[in-house]
C-alpha cells in the first residue's frame, strides 16, 4: 500500500491510528466493494446474453404478421429486449403499450439494483472521514488544554494522525466507488436507449400494419 509505505506504517497500523471511526469506514468499504463486484458481474453476464440480431428478426416477423413466430423466437433467447418483446406480444390483446412498459420497467429495475446502495456508500465515506477529522482534532485540542504540551505531544500527534487517516480513507473509498458507479449508470442509460429503440420500432410496425389493414 503506497500511502502506508510513505507514512512508514502498515495498513493495520493505519487502521489502528485512524481511531474508532475506521470501523464504520471499513464496513462502508466492504459494502461498496461487494455491490460493485456483483453489479459488474451482472453487467458482464447481461452483455454476453445480448442478441440484437434476434430482436431484429422478431420485429421482422411481427411486420410480416407472424406474431407467434416472433414469440417463439424470443422464447429461445436470453436477451432482455427479446424478453420484453415476448411479454408485450403475448399480452397485446389487452394493451400492447402497457404490456411493453410493464416488462421494460421490470427489466430496467434489474439494471438499477444496487445503485442506491453504491451511491450511499460514495456519499457516506467522505462524511465518515470528516467525522473522523473532527474527533481527531477534538482529541488534539483536548490534549492542548492540559497545559503541558511536551507531555501531551503523543496525544497531539495521535489526534492529528487520526484526523488525516480518517479523511484519507473516506476520500479514497469515495473516489474508488465513483468508477463503478458511473459505469453502472452509463450501462443503465444504454439499456434504456435499447428498450426505447425496440419500443419505437414495434410501434411503427404495429401502426403500419393497422394502416394497411384499414385500407
Amino acid at each position: 500500500m503506497p500511502l502506508a509505505f510513505l507514512m512508514n506504517q502498515t495498513p493495520m497500523e493505519l487502521f489502528k491510528h485512524g481511531g474508532p471511526i475506521m470501523w464504520p469506514i471499513l464496513l462502508v468499504s466492504f459494502l461498496m466493494i461487494t455491490v460493485a463486484v456483483e453489479r459488474v458481474l451482472f453487467i458482464v453476464r447481461e452483455n454476453s446474453r445480448r442478441q440484437p440480431e434476434v430482436v431484429e428478426k422478431m420485429l421482422e416477423k411481427v411486420e410480416q404478421g407472424d406474431t407467434e413466430g416472433a414469440v417463439a423466437l424470443g422464447n429461445k433467447s436470453n436477451d432482455f429486449v427479446a424478453r420484453i418483446l415476448v411479454y408485450a406480444l403475448t399480452h397485446k390483446e389487452h394493451s400492447l403499450g402497457n404490456a411493453f412498459t410493464r416488462a421494460a420497467n421490470q427489466e430496467l429495475q434489474r439494471y438499477q439494483q444496487g445503485l442506491p446502495t453504491l451511491d450511499t456508500c460514495i456519499t457516506a465515506a467522505p462524511l465518515l472521514g470528516l467525522l473522523g477529522t473532527v474527533t481527531g482534532m477534538m482529541g488534539t485540542f483536548g490534549a492542548l488544554g492540559g497545559g503541558d504540551i511536551g507531555a501531551a505531544a503523543g496525544k497531539i500527534t495521535g489526534g492529528v494522525a487520526e484526523a488525516l487517516i480518517a479523511t484519507m480513507c473516506g476520500l479514497a473509498i469515495a473516489v474508488t466507488g465513483l468508477l463503478p458507479f458511473n459505469y453502472m449508470n452509463s450501462r443503465v442509460d444504454e439499456a434504456k436507449h435499447e428498450v426505447e429503440d425496440a419500443s419505437n420500432s414495434l410501434e411503427i410496425i404495429v401502426r403500419k400494419s393497422e394502416g394497411a389493414a384499414s385500407h
